[in-house]
């Protein structure tokens, strides 16, 4: 097997031989079904146009959980596949996927009273079977939530409810993922893209790829995966015209915002302006908001507009007007764009998130739907269609038996290997606290890196002075660039400052990307 880190661009491996399997596009769904299809023997290989997790999968609500909203549409199979996948996330990447828990305000005119939101939260609870990573909800009064809550809308508030789910950094666990299939041998590109399908009588048998404007090449599989998300339709539609399958462009905008002092919770929250659903979650020392969908035609016109910006702050606005927030303390905001099935629902809020499977042509598999939790689950089902293909016997998926990189191992749990990440983490916190680090600098290292802080470690005794804050208010040091720079895989400014580290969300443009670029000189 191969390391898992540094992650290695290789070129040169796509260009030797043919594949079982060539999956199209480095997100999480594309990394999920690569590690997953080597794991069960197959010889793979996976390419990104630019960079791991650069696409939809860096424009989430950076969240792991079942989606509640979701049960006022009656898919309860989609709630309860998701809760089970927080589960096993949680279990396998405890450095990257934490408990969050989220307060729901009930006010008298609410649009879902106490009563119906109680039995929902009931049912979740109960969907969410096994040992969880999260609490049960609980019931808190008005004057509580006032108390802990005192910028929330006081008018007619009558209490709140708190349930349980989970959060991680969305594009660092794409890429960990990545690392995970490298680990398992799969034939790891970025900056490739996929120019064309090559289609021989009637039959897909790989693509035409290019790399930062080389000449063309053919990367040869039995069978393609075209995970590629909203892009995947454009290379679709241009070998199979008509007879690619018809699928809807939902774009999801979220804002960055200052953080909430004191705030250690996420709200959910419905707008009074239309009853549309959205979160407002602490995310490394700010606050997320987020998200309002809109349909779009193109992956291009994933942009966050005035009006939603406006529409999401008026919303906040009414039910948190304590925050007095304004166009001028957004930070950043951002947009991702996802393929959902073609269908006639009421809203947006109803399209399914159901994920399908299609074989638009021989050759070629092109899953669609789905959602960010349940990625790897959802791709083990494209590995179980593609062993059939091959006339394999498709087996177990495994992903679920291995921690991903990072994660601390420690003795057998069932089918599991697991390691106490609680006790291994205060050992760690200890171990760079000696270094000269902060309990809060430290504390985020092991929630980002898990054990690989060994290589935190090695770098900060090559030169001390980059453990020094990139950014006066978050706590990313400057060791972090250089090993993105020489570990993960890391190319551009872009790739450090929105993927490896989420900069460009957490502060304004300043010298401190100035001080970014330098450092990645010295690595």
């Amino acid at each position: 097997m191969t390391a898992a880190f540094p992650l290695i661009n290789n070129i040169e491996g796509l260009k030797t031989g043919s594949f079982d399997v060539l999956v199209v596009g480095g997100g999480i769904y594309g990394a999920w079904t690569a590690y997953d299809a080597a794991l069960r023997g197959l010889k793979v290989a996976l390419i990104e146009k630019k960079d791991w997790g650069c696409g939809t999968s860096q424009s989430s609500s950076k969240l792991i959980h079942g989606g509640l909203r979701y049960l006022e549409h009656y898919e309860f199979k989609l709630v309860s596949h998701a809760l089970v996948e927080r589960r096993v996330l949680s279990d396998i990447a405890p450095h990257l996927v934490r408990p969050l828990n989220f307060m729901v305000p009930v006010w008298k005119n609410s649009r879902v009273g106490r009563m119906q939101l109680l039995a929902g939260l009931t049912l979740y609870d109960f969907l969410a079977t096994g040992k969880q990573p999260v609490p049960r909800h609980k019931s808190f009064s008005a004057d509580v939530v006032r108390r802990e809550h005192p910028y929330l809308l006081s008018e007619g508030l009558k209490g709140g409810l708190r349930y349980g789910d989970c959060q991680e950094d969305d594009a660092r666990m794409t890429m960990v993922v990545v690392a995970a299939a490298q680990s398992r041998d799969v034939v790891c590109a970025s900056g490739v893209s996929a120019d064309s399908l090559i289609v021989e009588g009637g039959r897909v048998l790989g693509v035409v790829a290019s790399n930062d404007g080389s000449a063309p090449f053919e990367i040869r599989a039995r069978y393609t995966v075209n995970a590629a998300g909203p892009w995947a339709l454009s290379l679709t539609q241009a070998a199979l015209g008509a007879a690619a399958p018809a699928v809807k462009l939902v774009k999801g905008v979220h804002l960055v915002m200052p953080h909430i002092p004191g705030l250690e919770v996420a709200f959910l929250l419905t707008s009074p302006a239309d009853g549309r659903v959205f979160f407002v979650i602490p995310w490394y020392d700010r606050t997320l908001v987020g998200t309002t969908e809109a349909s779009i035609t193109d992956a291009s016109q994933s942009v966050v507009t005035a009006e939603e910006t406006r529409y999401l702050l008026a919303s906040v606005a009414r039910l948190m007007p304590g925050l007095n927030w304004t166009e001028t303390d957004v930070i950043a905001s951002y947009a991702g764009a996802r393929t959902l099935q073609a269908e006639d629902a009421e809203t947006l809020a109803a399209q399914t998130r159901e994920f399908v499977i299609t074989e638009p042509a021989p050759g070629l598999v092109w899953p669609i739907g789905g959602k960010y939790t349940t990625a790897r689950c959802d791709s083990a089902l494209v590995v179980n269609q593609l062993m059939s293909l091959l006339g394999r016997d498709p087996g177990d998926s495994l992903t679920h038996r291995y921690p991903l990189p990072g994660a601390p191992v420690g003795t057998r749990e069932g089918s599991v290997m697991l390691g106490d990440f609680t006790s291994w983490q205060s050992e760690a916190i200890a171990g760079l606290v000696r270094r000269g680090l902060s309990q809060g600098t430290a504390g985020h290292l092991t929630r980002r890196h898990g054990t690989r802080i060994a290589r935190i470690h090695q770098l900060l005794h090559e030169n001390e002075s980059w453990s020094a804050l990139i950014l006066p208010d978050a706590a990313f040091i400057e060791a972090e660039v250089i090993l993105a720079m020489r570990d993960e895989g890391a190319r551009t400014l872009e790739d450090v400052t929105r993927r490896r580290m989420p900069l460009t969300l957490l502060a304004r443009p300043g010298p401190w990307q100035e001080r970014v670029a330098e450092l990645m000189k010295l690595a």
